[in-house]
């Protein structure tokens, strides 16, 4: 064969392996975002991308507000205790750093308006600090809620699981796999402490620090008599999973038979600002010269704090803790 042919012919096979490798590596990163995009939950998606489970726990676990180990990260418990259970994910200071530079943004545009000096310290401290503390609060107790309604279903796959005869580490891993966030993640991190060396108690008993539903500290309480104890494991969770959904059967019954005491609230809380800011649109000197009398902020903080009052013997009266 002719030297020139042969080269001819080694080129086309060059080309022809280019080609199929470009394929391959075209359809791996697919295959790879589809995989991540179809996870169920943000622990699988980080395991998808092919990162060590040590290194998906411990960043799972930072980006709560946690230490490598689980613990809380900084001294003021409460507050991380918070930031951990509203399921926020990022940096604890970048998210305190936010709040705090737009309030102190808007106060220093208040100061450019000529505000005054008391004006401007209370909105920097309703944006700076009431503010991300409300936003906490509202995040976790909508998680919570949604990790209430997971949890009876991810008790009953565990009981299924251990009927099957599967070890109860096994049977977490399941639910960590199936289940979508927040459970899945959760489980999913339970599911890796007890790889690495916890026990089945210890780490429940974080799971329960971490998402601060009550439900979970009657599971681990069960778990852990029954490992003290002895019992049979797969009766105890399948009676726990009833319990938690009559439970939920009657949270519900109750806030629908206190529907109208809650609107009811709103609708007198909000009826006097509307009015308010409806009167300074449409009849600007309504009020005349009486903001100019000494005795109006008094008169209004009286009023406002005595509406606070009521809005809170409302809300106790339609909020109820069984």
């Amino acid at each position: 064969m002719p030297t020139g042919q042969a080269l001819l012919y080694f080129i086309y096979m060059l080309a022809a392996a280019s080609v199929i490798l470009a394929g391959e590596a075209l359809y791996l990163s697919f295959a790879g975002r589809r995989s991540r995009s179809m996870a169920v939950n943000r622990r699988l998606k980080r395991l998808a991308g092919e990162v060590p489970a040590e290194q998906t726990l411990q960043g799972l676990l930072r980006e709560r507000g946690l230490t490598d180990s689980g613990d809380f990260l900084f001294g003021m418990v409460w507050l991380n205790r918070l930031y951990t259970q509203s399921g926020i994910t990022g940096n604890p200071l970048t998210f305190a750093a936010t709040f705090l530079l737009a309030g102190l943004a808007m106060a220093l545009l208040l100061v450019f308006f000529n505000f005054s000096a008391l004006a401007s310290l209370l909105i920097f401290l309703v944006i700076g600090l009431v503010l991300p503390l409300l936003v906490l609060r509202r995040a976790r107790n909508k998680r919570i809620r949604k990790f209430a309604k997971q949890l009876p279903d991810a008790l009953d796959m565990i009981v299924r699981s251990l009927r099957a005869g599967h070890p109860a580490s096994v049977a977490i891993g399941l639910v960590a796999r199936e289940m979508p966030d927040p459970l899945g993640t959760e489980f999913g991190i339970v599911s890796d402490e007890i790889t690495f060396g916890l026990s089945i108690e210890q780490a429940v008993r974080k799971l329960s620090q971490r998402v601060g539903f009550e439900g979970l500290q009657l599971l681990s309480v069960s778990l852990s008599i029954q490992s003290k104890t002895g019992g049979n494991l797969t009766e105890i969770l399948a009676n726990l999973s009833s319990v938690m959904r009559e439970r939920q059967k009657l949270r519900m019954k109750i806030r629908a038979l206190s529907a109208e005491g809650r609107v009811s609230a709103w609708i007198i809380s909000l009826f006097p600002i509307v009015m308010f800011f409806t009167l300074q649109i449409l009849a600007p000197t309504y009020y005349g010269a009486v903001w100019s009398n000494p005795l109006v902020f008094p008169v209004f903080l009286i009023f406002g704090l005595w509406a606070l009052l009521g809005d809170f013997i409302m809300y106790r009266m339609v909020t109820f803790d069984f």
